[in-house]
């Protein structure tokens, strides 16, 4: 909202000052140009202090004019708006370039920007996670209440922790140093390790990756790993990697062929050697209602046959309930769980799991840009009613209770305060253009009263009120004030031939028009008589308005 409004008061609306569509022509600007001029035009102006403020605005309407009858011109304000145009001592592009040429040029600038970006970027990504053994909320026995008091407090211990970051430096165009390093600690025991990759673009079809890495439960580690696109619909990945350590060196490779079997399914063949040799076939279909699952590995020490089914349901408000079956030789899970976007860069999830023989399961889960935060819970070994019900019900009404209590106020007290930093930052620039409309509002006097006098002799479209600004009609805001201004001459000026046209822009860079609300919803609100017969519209602040029509009329007990 911020960038829109800077954008909003540092350009002119040229388009809409000469209320033409931007795809008008030359033909529509020069009929749009005309009619300005005689409006505004000094010499029709006796009073010195008129007369001033009619130069004001008959300057400001030929600027635009120029502008936009120029392609060159037309073309850097398109892209760059106002400030494309005021060069000092650098040439956006040089001027005799045809409309295409310069937005080629433009391309290409911003190619070289995002490449100096590229460049500067670290793209850090992290995920901690914390496994919190809750097994002792569900899972007691009778024994263990007679040596303790009063039963005592569940116990509840985090059993595993885990802490990954990494970060790329671009060096190139085509090559990319990743930097990651880990942590990890269960039951008291853990480790860490650190990873350096060298990633290079070979071609536009594939890449290829070195990798060195060690830690303290693991010897030294070195890797390649290569990516091929075979065809448009099919891709090929391999690597393989040496293990060193007390026990010697450990090889190991794997390779994994993949193929688009129609637009929402993939099929992958997997191979994988080394401790834990086996090979995987799978097919995987991901539509936006549906994620399925087919995977069948053949290996030392484990072999699986495994089906999953989730269906996925989103709202309006970016909500999104999961459900899935999953089973197979190591047992039978049913998942379920919601998903929701509760920032403009924040994602909270929730999913039970309940499984034979893995019990039942909460997992949490919170990212954050690109930090991930889990915390898989884990409530019972066994299939408990009572546990079912606290999982799916106890994050439900955590979150309403957050959600109502600190995330909604917290919220509104941030679109409040940017609100009134805007309308601060803002706070010269509306006064001048409120001076600006009241002086052409001045000046469209004379013109006013001869368009309704030609308007009445023919029973043509006169505008009887009309109010541009925010309106407030729900009852819930009746608190709030209505931020409107009176622009009924204003419209009836733009009247020609018992018609109004106002094209697709905002309304507040129309002549006699400014933004009463900056940052604000605003609308335009219009009654007016045509053919004798009262008309009422209200029109959004960027749509096209055309009047007069039959919809718009009203009876006359309304």
């Amino acid at each position: 909202m911020a960038a829109a409004l800077e954008n909003e008061l540092d350009n002119e609306d040229y388009y809409s000052l000469l209320n033409v569509r931007r795809e008008a022509t030359q033909e529509e600007l020069k009929a749009s140009y005309r009619r300005l001029c005689m409006l505004y035009h000094p010499d029709k102006h006796r009073d010195p202090e008129l007369k001033l403020q009619a130069e004001q605005l008959f300057n400001l309407v030929h600027q635009a004019y120029e502008v936009l009858s120029d392609p060159q011109s037309r073309a850097i304000y398109d892209i760059f708006g106002k400030r494309g145009l005021e060069v000092e001592g650098w040439e956006v592009v040089e001027r005799k370039r045809t409309p295409a040429e310069i937005r080629e040029e433009y391309e290409r600038l911003q190619r070289e920007r995002d490449e100096r970006r590229l460049q500067q970027r670290t793209n850090p990504k992290g995920t901690i996670s914390v496994a919190v053994d809750a097994t002792d909320l569900f899972d007691r026995y009778e024994e263990d209440y007679e040596d303790t008091p009063a039963g005592g407090f569940p116990h509840i211990e985090i059993n595993r922790m885990h802490i990954s970051q990494s970060i790329e430096a671009p060096l190139t165009a085509k090559d990319t140093a990743v930097l990651a390093g880990s942590l990890s600690t269960h039951n008291g025991n853990g480790g860490g390790n650190i990873n350096l990759s060298l990633r290079r673009v070979t071609s536009a079809r594939g890449w290829g990756e070195i990798e060195f890495g060690a830690g303290d439960t693991r010897g030294p580690l070195f890797g390649l790993k290569v990516f091929r696109n075979i065809t448009p619909r099919c891709f090929v990945t391999a690597q393989c990697g040496l293990q060193f350590s007390s026990r010697g060196v450990r090889p190991s490779a794997s390779t994994m062929w993949a193929r688009h079997l129609d637009q929402n399914t993939m099929g992958y063949l997997q191979w994988r050697w080394g401790t834990q040799s086996a090979m995987t076939t799978s097919i995987v279909r991901d539509t936006k209602t549906s994620h399925c699952t087919l995977a069948m590995q053949l290996g030392v020490p484990h072999s699986y046959l495994m089906m999953s089914y989730q269906y996925k349901f989103q709202d309006e408000d970016q909500t999104k309930i999961k459900g899935s079956l999953k089973t197979g030789f190591f047992g039978t899970v049913v998942e379920y769980g919601a998903e929701r976007k509760i920032s403009q860069h924040s994602v909270l999830s929730a999913t039970v799991s309940i499984g034979v023989p893995q019990g039942v399961s909460l997992k949490l889960r919170l990212n954050r840009a690109s930090q991930t935060y889990l915390f898989p819970i884990h409530l019972t070994d066994q299939l408990l009613p009572s546990a079912v019900f606290y999982a799916t019900v106890g994050p439900l009404v955590m979150y309403l209770a957050v959600q109502k209590l600190i995330i909604i106020p917290y919220v509104r007290s941030q679109k409040e305060q940017d609100l009134e930093k805007q309308r601060e930052n803002s706070a010269s620039d509306v006064a001048r253009k409120k001076q600006e409309a009241e002086s052409a509002v001045l000046l469209m006097q004379e013109s006013v009263k001869r368009i309704i006098d030609g308007e009445e002799s023919k029973m043509g479209l006169i505008i009887l009120n009309a109010w541009y600004g925010k309106f407030v009609t729900d009852n819930s805001r009746k608190n709030e004030r209505a931020k409107v201004i009176d622009v009924t001459v204003p419209l009836q000026c733009l009247v020609k031939d018992s018609k109004l046209f106002l094209a697709e822009s905002s309304k507040a860079g129309l002549p006699g028009f400014y933004d009463p609300c900056v940052g604000e919803e605003k609308s335009l609100k219009l009654l007016y008589q045509f053919r004798g017969a009262m008309h009422q519209v209200l029109s959004g602040d960027t749509e096209d308005l055309r009047i007069p029509k039959q919809s718009h009329r009203i009876e006359p007990d309304t």
